[in-house]
């Protein structure tokens, strides 16, 4: 009986309504806040990844650029060039 009283209140009853309609109905509820934060922590792991890629390309151009013998294994590996004197063949893995 305590508890029917309690819900004749109307206030509690707006309050209910209130967070009712901010959970579930709102243009910003909880479903979206939580989709955002998993779609915000594939994206700083995306950052992260790239940031990775960025700083070993850099390392690869200065390895290029100092070194013949890794820009002959980067164009051999990468781009498949090959001297006049030899022939190159691929073996690809299923």
């Amino acid at each position: 009986m305590k508890l029917l009283h309690i819900f004749k209140n109307k206030f509690v009853l707006a309050s209910i309504f209130f967070v009712g309609w901010m959970l579930f109905f709102d243009h910003n509820n909880l479903f979206l806040h939580l989709q955002y934060r998993a779609e915000l922590n594939e994206l700083k792991q995306s950052k992260q990844y790239y940031k990775d890629q960025i700083e070993q390309t850099k390392k690869d151009i200065d390895l290029i650029k100092t070194n013949p013998l890794w820009m002959e294994k980067v164009a051999r590996e990468q781009y498949l060039m090959k001297r006049d004197n030899e022939d190159v063949f691929l073996v690809r893995e299923k």
